[in-house]
């Protein structure tokens, strides 16, 4: 099998992966990026490792070639560094000189670095094709069916949503009762629910929609929800979360059904 690097930002994706791997008796290499990375996940990966600031990408490319990789999947939340931050190498430097201004939205970056692997030699694939039971599932996971109120929020969330990914903007929205009460931007989804509760209105909660943007590549920052995406949502005042089957990613669907359960939402999978 194909040696797989695991390009590592944060949360508890890249332990799941390597679980993966080596359930599979797949090598694996883990390339971790300080500051981003948890450094306990990567702990417990139990897999060869190497970190590298965002700004290495020359050391980056020197440690999976001598790791014989072959495929890489890029996976957890990196938050945007400012130039002074990424202190960039030449290997990096001549990156963004030569993207220029695609490297100012997400999706655009995004794919410059995927082009930047596959000049490489590397074969970036997506968290779906490792982890494939992460995927979304269409359908009920927890809670009651949404009502009618719910359903046309999740309709109007959607058209909001997909309106924001065309433009590059985000890929999640809370809506109640019809209004918009916030979409996601550069600040997460976390941020988006907590901005959100202290503008609640009275009567039925608001749901959170979250939807991959049109035409986005698949093998990158695919929208993802966890227990503490549920948590979160339930602490905001929502009644529901919908996102997109097939399209996100689910992280622990028995724990997020089991809380969800608890915490009196629901989570419901769809197909805009």
């Amino acid at each position: 099998m194909k040696c797989l690097g695991i390009i590592a930002g944060g949360g508890p994706l890249p332990g799941l992966i390597a679980a993966a791997c080596r359930a599979d008796n797949r090598p694996a290499f883990l390339l971790a990026l300080k500051g981003h990375a948890d450094p306990a996940v990567i702990e417990a990966a139990g897999l060869p490792v190497e970190w590298i600031r965002l700004g290495e990408a020359g050391s980056g490319f020197a440690h999976l070639h001598r790791a014989g990789v072959a495929e890489v999947v890029m996976i957890g939340p990196v938050r945007r560094p400012s130039l002074a931050e990424l202190a960039p190498d030449w290997r990096t430097a001549r990156f963004f000189a030569r993207v220029g201004l695609k490297a100012l939205g997400d999706d655009g970056l995004l794919r410059a670095v995927v082009g930047e692997f596959e000049s490489e030699g590397f074969h970036v694939v997506g968290i779906d094709q490792v982890l494939a039971n992460c995927l979304a599932p269409p359908g009920l996971y927890a809670g009651p069916p949404p009502d009618a109120q719910a359903e046309a929020d999740i309709a109007h969330g959607v058209t909001v949503v997909q309106a924001l990914g065309a433009v590059d903007v985000g890929q999640a929205v809370v809506v109640q009762q019809g209004l918009v009460l916030g979409v996601e931007a550069i600040e997460g989804t976390d941020q988006l629910l907590a901005r959100c509760g202290p503008l609640a209105r009275d009567g039925l909660g608001g749901i959170l929609v979250k939807l991959k943007k049109p035409g986005q590549d698949r093998r990158i920052d695919l929208p993802t929800i966890g227990v503490r995406t549920v948590e979160n949502a339930a602490a905001a005042g929502l009644r529901g979360i919908a996102i997109e089957a097939g399209g996100a990613l689910v992280l622990g669907r028995d724990e997020i059904a089991a809380t969800a359960t608890r915490l009196g939402l629901f989570v419901t999978g769809i197909v805009p």
